[in-house]
């Protein structure tokens, strides 16, 4: 790859974009990966992603979106492959024995000639497009397994890969493969449409800025892969907020009282000492629906921080409300299994499966009335839609008057607030309702929220 004319302007858009999905990035490493870019060169591809990955990044989860953001603004090539593209069968037949082999230059090869064979769409130069979508349905690379199980074992090149083990290793060459194909269909439309329309749009962002509610079982899993680093992250934070507590603030009378000594001069402030006590933590979670993912994320998330509490209680519920305190314990160790226990061993429905607010918070208000008291701070978790039932405006009051701060985290979005069956803005008027969307979010309003 030889350098672009234009790599001065088209490094500074790489790093905007990147910044634009919420990498920091200061002008000092955007200057250090200048650097990096004119002592690696641009002849090597490769080598230049990761000079500017190791200037660039501060951790691992953002890699992902790092390689799909590069593959825009420095792409493996231009326009259209030379040459004839072969046909659907002829794709597939190259496409088994490439994955057999592992040749991964060959499966990037393969992909720029599915994408432009079996991708394109529209019939007019201003609407002319690729999709990755198109390209894997029409090329179907998953039925390959058994084809691409068979020649690996026939030509003998799946040493140390048995049963299982070699499928696995298969399913990650053809998932490889769909991302080769998804990076090269997005190439082809920035080349249209511009990079960094592209980049803005068409580009995953990093786990913690998916929304909750849209993001699938993979980004999920990925998720919970951050919960530590949060968790380490909050107590930090957490614990120097409690020592700056500690030392109190002014007593104003006691130092104007003192400062008589010294002519009215207050030279030696009186502070008056406090002595914070470790705040109790009551969870109430929503696991209906796709409000399941949020929950499931910010249980963990509190149990990982459960040593910043004296007490921390969680309640789950659906249209009944349950105690799961004790479920999160085995939470920590199978984080994926927790939604499927706490539906499996905890009783969250009565005659029908739909989420019912009123009753849950009803229930919870007359049955664990103890667990909520002048030290607790109570988090409701999720969307406030009542299937058109009744909100139980009553029994919230009730759960704020006994509580010391009630705070709602609502996983949509403000506008949607209000909209359908949601009482969003009737809950609002009792307790602080928080659009809390994403991870991001989640960490944000924990640190600013929880007591110390």
């Amino acid at each position: 790859m030889t350098a672009p004319a234009d790599a001065t302007a088209r490094l500074t858009g790489f790093v905007a974009a990147l910044r634009a999905h919420g990498v920091r990035i200061g002008t000092g490493e955007t200057v250090d990966a200048a650097q990096a870019a004119a002592a690696l060169g641009f002849a090597d591809r490769v080598l230049l992603r990761e000079g500017l990955a190791a200037t660039l990044l501060h951790t691992t989860d953002q890699r992902r979106l790092f390689d799909a953001v590069f593959d825009l603004y420095f792409p493996r090539g231009v326009g259209a492959p030379e040459g004839e593209t072969g046909d659907r069968d002829d794709l597939r037949d190259r496409l088994a024995d490439a994955l057999a082999a592992g040749d991964d230059i060959l499966l990037a090869q393969l992909a720029v000639e599915a994408v432009d064979g079996l991708g394109g769409y529209g019939s007019s130069p201003g609407s002319d497009g690729w999709s990755s979508y198109q390209t894997l349905e029409r090329l179907r690379p998953q039925t390959l397994m058994a084809r691409v199980r068979d020649d690996v074992r026939r030509q003998g090149g799946g040493e140390g890969f048995t049963g299982r083990l070699l499928e696995d290793e298969i399913r990650r060459r053809i998932e490889a493969f769909r991302a080769l194909v998804a990076a090269e269909a997005r190439r082809r439309v920035a080349e249209r449409r511009g990079r960094d329309e592209i980049a803005r749009r068409a580009v995953a962002p990093t786990a913690d800025r998916v929304d909750f509610l849209y993001a699938g079982k993979d980004r999920l899993a990925e998720l919970r892969r951050t919960v530590q680093p949060l968790a380490r992250k909050l107590a930090t934070r957490l614990a120097a907020r409690r020592r700056r507590a500690s030392r109190g603030t002014i007593d104003l009378r006691r130092t104007l009282r003192g400062s008589l000594s010294t002519g009215g001069v207050p030279m030696r402030p009186v502070l008056r000492r406090r002595r914070p006590a470790r705040p109790e933590l009551v969870l109430l979670c929503d696991v209906s629906g796709s409000v399941a993912g949020f929950s499931d994320f910010t249980m963990l998330l509190v149990q990982a921080l459960h040593d910043q509490f004296s007490k921390v209680r969680v309640f789950a519920f659906v249209n009944r409300i349950d105690e799961i305190t004790g479920l999160l314990d085995h939470g920590a160790a199978d984080p994926e299994g927790l939604g499927a226990r706490i539906r499996a061993e905890a009783t969250l429905t009565g005659w029908h499966g739909s989420s019912d607010y009123g009753v849950a918070l009803g229930e919870f208000a007359e049955r664990y009335a103890g667990a909520v008291g002048p030290r607790t701070t109570v988090f409701v978790l999720g969307d406030a839609r009542t299937n058109m039932s009744d909100p139980n405006l009553a029994a919230v009051r009730q759960i704020a008057e006994r509580a010391r701060h009630v705070h709602w985290l609502n996983p949509e979005p403000r506008a949607q607030w209000g909209t359908g069956d949601s009482a969003a803005y009737a809950y609002a008027e009792l307790v602080a309702m928080h659009e809390c969307r994403n991870a991001h979010q989640l960490g944000a309003l924990i640190g600013r929220l929880l007591p110390v």
